[in-house]
């Protein structure tokens, strides 16, 4: 089969395209066609090096955990999923089992790929809804999930103010109709370009990247892209008591804000804490829960969207289609 491959440590640039083994399901797992599959940073930083210290990665490395496909063997002890059914979901790679959820790890062989093995018995992957199309079910996948979790973390009331640094990606895109949804001043960072598919996806305000843009007061603070040494600076802006939520691993400490009358939660649901795919599925068909996809790549591009996640500008999901 045709896969999306790294080699060693590096940047995307030298990812290639070439064939390798089908892989095959043992007890437990399910082997899936892969239909379309959606980029993510942890997608480029895994293998880029970026987490060495905490993950020692084995090489040859496919990368890809966003997916939709269709089963087309089911290993022994799997009653969930039969082959043919068409499912998607998100599952990290092997090598982060440390990371995963403890009782149910949603751990795959890498997505970018023509087949992948995933574990079955997971929350994170679901039957793929009729009226959601594979490029859709793939760009909903993780940022849903986590839409889900930052919007049951966060808490958000009718009537708050929420800055969401990092609104123009794929979790961003996707929380700000849901945040929308609850009343509350949905502040977005983006680009004039980008402003008119912020306030069309519930956006009240679309500013700059800069922290001297950040408006002050407010309730909730979102950061779905900055590094550690950036959080104080986005901490300057809540009031005293308000909630800075962040996405980025590893876990902050409380000392980088400082500051210490602001409520620090980082957010890592590998378990489906806050809703599982099912319900990722479910909102993403009603229209609550839209797909944004920005650009598309056949499997032979795979590479150069890998490149294109982080050397370019992106609003939304880049997404491959095998």
């Amino acid at each position: 089969m045709k896969a999306v491959v790294a080699h060693a440590y590096g940047p995307p640039e030298q990812f290639t395209v070439q064939e390798v083994p089908v892989p095959r399901p043992g007890p437990g797992q399910i082997q899936v066609r892969i239909a379309a599959a959606s980029l993510n940073p942890t997608d480029i930083r895994l293998p880029g090096g970026e987490y060495r210290a905490a993950v020692d990665l084995p090489f040859p490395h496919i990368p890809g955990n966003d997916f939709a496909g269709t089963v087309s063997e089911v290993g022994p002890g799997v009653t969930a999923f039969r082959v043919g059914d068409e499912i998607f979901g998100e599952a990290v790679p092997r090598a982060m089992r440390a990371v995963a959820d403890p009782s149910r790890p949603s751990l795959s062989t890498g997505s970018l790929a023509e087949y992948a093995v995933f574990e079955a018995d997971t929350p994170l992957i679901a039957h793929r809804p009729a009226g959601l199309s594979a490029p859709d079910a793939a760009a909903v996948a993780t940022a849903g999930l986590t839409a889900l979790s930052v919007i049951g973390s966060a808490e958000v009331k009718d009537g708050e103010s929420v800055l969401v640094v990092g609104a123009t990606g794929g979790v961003g895109t996707a929380v700000i109709p849901l945040l929308a949804t609850t009343g509350a001043r949905v502040i977005a960072t983006g680009t004039p370009a980008d402003a008119g598919v912020l306030r069309e996806l519930g956006a009240s305000e679309v500013i700059g990247y800069a922290a001297s843009d950040y408006p002050a007061d407010i309730d909730v603070a979102l950061n779905l892209t900055l590094p550690d040494d950036r959080l104080a600076e986005l901490a300057r802006t809540l009031r005293p008591g308000g909630r800075l939520i962040t996405i980025i691993f590893p876990p902050p400490a409380p000392e980088v804000l400082g500051r210490d009358d602001v409520d620090l939660r980082f957010l890592l649901d590998l378990g489906g804490e806050f809703g599982g795919m099912r319900e990722v599925g479910a909102l993403a068909v009603d229209g609550r829960l839209p797909a944004t996809i920005s650009r598309r790549y056949t499997l032979d591009q795979g590479p150069q969207a890998c490149v294109d996640l982080v050397r370019t500008h992106t609003l939304g999901k880049l997404v491959v289609t095998m």
